[in-house]
Parts: C-alpha cells; structure tokens; sequence
C-alpha cells in the first residue's frame, strides 16, 4: 500500500488492518524471548484501532482455551500521533465517523462514530502513554484498563486523550490515579517510545499484529483481524502439545464472572453460537433483570450487574 493511500484511521475491513505509512522492515530477526509460558505474544495494538476492538471476540476466546500455554505483552502502535496524516480520503476527525460505523457492522461489534464529531481525539498518543503507566502498576488491570478506556470510546463516545477521561477508566479498573499520573508525565513516556522502537525493528506496518514465538524462537505473525482458527493454528504450530480447555458454562451468567462486560458477538464467538441465538440468551437475562446493557446505535454492550 502506497504511502498516500496509507491512512492510519482507515481501518480496511477485508484485511483487518489499519495500517501506518510505515517504512522497509528489518532484515534481521528481533528475538522474542519467552518468559513462563511455552508461547510469548508480543501484541501491537493501540486504544483506538477499530480492527483490534474487532478482534477482542477472538483474543478472549483464546485465553479461555488456551490461556494456560501463552502470556501477551501488550505493546502500543501509536496509531495517530496528530492530525498531520492527509490520505485515503481522511483529512480531519469528522471524515472518520462514517468509516467507524462501518467497521462496527463488519465486525459485529458496537462501535459509535459520533466521537468524531462530537468530541474527535488529536492524537491517541495520551491513551497509548496512559496504558505504559498501567502496565508499572500491573499488567492485569491495565488489560482491563485498556478495555474501558475502549468501552468509553467506542460507546460513551468519551475522547480518551483528555486525562479526565483516561483517570475515570483508570478508577473503574482500581488502578492508583496519582501514581498513574504521576508515570504518565514521566517514565511511560520512555516505554511508549521503546514500543514504537520495537515495532519498527518487528517491521510493524499495521494493527492488530500478533507476533508468536517458542521457546527456541520459531515465530509466527497474525496480520489484522482474522477468523480464531487463525490465531489457534498459530498457537498450535508452535505448541502442537497445547490442550484446549472445553469451555462449558452451566449458566449463561458463569461468562459474565470472568468477562464483566460482553457484546454478543463475543459471547457467540466464545461459546461457537450464532450471534442472533446469543442476543436471545443475553436479552433474556437482561429483561429478568440479571444484566444491565448499554445499547447504541450500532449495537450494545451486556453489563455483569
């Protein structure tokens, strides 16, 4: 893809990817070291790429049936660093609303492109700093960081490169305000710049991207947002050993335990269900009063209670 088509907002559905007008990749192999699991992800990802919202069906499933073989660590892309980017028909913040309303249908999952008219975000720089200082305080809850900072964007419309957005989410996930700040204006600011070192030497040209690599550093790269069968063979191949976990819920509500919010399309994904069989499951549970559910046009979101 040429350089001026590349627009890094331009999410193009067919391949799951958006894309940076990135340069040549590196010849030599960058080592992933693998920690305590026989399979180290090294995902590329950034708080406001459409297409890895549209891959969380697929991530949440894996780490339900494979989680015990693999650790993520979680790298930001720093998809719009401003508004400098002038190509594949997006110039200003408004001409991306459109587009994200269309990536909601294709993807299943809600997404409202108002944002972008109503309260349109600079840079996503602030939301991918904010998810380095969670990651000093704990991996854990900045995974669940980075899903509400998502939730407030893609739902509530929230602009999460303003820092009272980004410390609401903060608080949701019980992660320390003044220490988030505090990491925020200083040393976040050095890993985020080491993420996007990494990328370029990985040759990231887009997100999502899934590197994997064994033990003996065999690795395999999932571009975009694909069917799950991609990222489990992947897994697989490196880790034919792995056994998956069966996932049987008694109850319909044993998910919501694990994953305090789903869109149905997650909930279809995870339990290989159609997505209009789940949205009679979910909306079934929600008139009884066992979920709450946050609805917007392109979708809704089932809320644990």
């Amino acid at each position: 893809m040429s350089e001026e088509k590349t627009n890094p907002l331009l999410c193009d559905p067919v391949s799951g990817m958006c894309e940076m007008p990135v340069g040549e990749k590196s010849n030599t192999k960058t080592a992933i070291p693998t920690e305590n699991k026989p399979v180290k992800i090294i995902y590329y990802t950034d708080p406001i790429c459409s297409s890895c919202w549209g891959i969380e069906p697929q991530l949440r499933k894996l780490k339900l049936e494979y989680g015990d073989y693999f650790e993520i660590d979680y790298r930001m892309g720093g998809l719009l660093p401003d508004w400098s980017y002038n190509s594949g028909g997006i110039s200003k913040p408004s001409d991306v609303a459109h587009h994200w309303d269309e990536a909601s249908l294709y993807y299943e999952m809600p997404i409202d492109g108002n944002v972008w008219l109503e309260d349109p975000l600079d840079s996503s720089y602030p939301s991918c700093i904010a998810m380095k200082a969670a990651q000093m305080q704990s991996k854990e809850k900045a995974v669940k960081f980075m899903r509400v900072l998502r939730e407030e964007l893609y739902l509530n419309k929230k602009n999460i490169a303003k820092w009272e957005n980004i410390a609401q989410a903060a608080k949701i996930v019980g992660l320390d305000v003044q220490k988030l700040k505090t990491d925020y204006d200083g040393d976040a600011k050095k890993l985020f710049q080491e993420d996007l070192n990494l990328g370029k030497a990985l040759g990231v040209r887009g997100f999502p991207t899934l590197f994997l690599a064994d033990a003996n550093n065999n690795q395999l790269t999932v571009y975009g947002s694909k069917p799950y069968a991609a990222y489990e063979n992947a897994l697989l191949t490196l880790f034919p050993q792995a056994k998956k976990k069966i996932i049987r819920n008694k109850n319909p509500l044993d998910l919501f335990e694990i994953f305090p919010t789903l869109a149905p399309k997650e909930y279809a994904v995870i339990h290989n269900i159609s997505v209009t069989e789940t949205k009679i499951i979910l909306e079934e549970l929600f008139s009884k009063g066992e979920l709450d559910k946050k609805t917007i046009k392109n979708g809704s979101l089932y809320i644990r209670k």
